[in-house]
């Protein structure tokens, strides 16, 4: 369903960046024989800022080249074949998140000195939780470029005006528009949102006025009966009361 849409390339974009997250994330702790720490930053440091390289820092580059030999070599091989405009923009998209998680690279140090005084300082390169890094993709998903789906040389960009600004690396790119997923299509697979369960007072994807697309929302009362305030009575059995909540549910029209 749905190919060379926005949110094709956000899927590509975190399915790229989550395997260089979870591979380098096991390498650091040891849980590869392939890989460990980045060996390249030890012994270096700043001794006149006081502070070294140490502990184990997070070895980013076999996570980059094991998503791109896993995920990019089956597209390569597709060059050539009917669709090639797709599969450079797929290759794209996938490098695009694997950016995002170098670019969200911090380093984090720890103090030794007399007293807890910050005389030396160990360093270490690491990466961002992969929450951050996923916000960083949503923004690029929600600001994504489309292109022309006549490649020539070089991907481009759709609007002819607009031709002269370069695409960067980081950016998500997108050949169709997105079809309407406010509304049930069986070919495509889109279920729509019409009877969803919605949250009234909440402004995010879960609240109603964006679920429902606008249609609004039906409210009725839900019943539930269960077992509470249960205590052991010797002996030897458990009492409880039977409890009844009534609860608003409110589902998208």
């Amino acid at each position: 369903c749905c190919a060379g849409t926005k949110e094709t390339a956000f899927i590509s974009a975190v399915t790229a960046a989550g395997l260089v997250h979870s591979v380098t994330r096991s390498c650091s702790a040891g849980n590869m024989t392939e890989c460990s720490c980045d060996v390249t930053l030890r012994h270096g440091g700043s001794a006149s800022e006081g502070w070294h390289w140490g502990g184990c820092s997070d070895d980013i580059h076999y996570g980059m080249s094991f998503s791109r030999k896993f995920l990019d070599v089956p597209f390569k091989n597709m060059t050539g074949k009917s669709g090639s405009g797709l599969v450079a923009m797929n290759l794209h998209n996938n490098e695009a998140g694997r950016q995002a998680v170098a670019k969200l690279m911090s380093v984090d140090c720890r103090c030794h000195g007399v007293s807890g005084s910050c005389a030396v300082k160990t360093c270490w390169k690491t990466m961002s939780s992969f929450e951050k890094i996923g916000r960083f993709l949503k923004d690029k998903y929600e600001n994504s470029i489309q292109i022309s789906d006549r490649l020539k040389k070089k991907l481009r960009r759709k609007e002819k005006s607009q031709r002269k600004i370069p695409i960067g690396k980081e950016d998500l790119l997108y050949v169709n528009k997105s079809p309407n997923y406010c509304v049930e299509d069986q070919k495509l697979g889109i279920p729509g949102t019409q009877g969803r369960e919605c949250n009234r007072t909440s402004q995010g994807p879960d609240g109603c006025n964006l679920l429902c697309c606008g249609r609004g929302y039906n409210t009725h009362v839900v019943r539930h009966v269960e077992r509470c305030e249960c205590k052991f009575v010797w002996c030897c059995y458990v009492r409880c009361r039977r409890c009844e909540t009534m609860t608003d549910v409110h589902t998208c029209k």
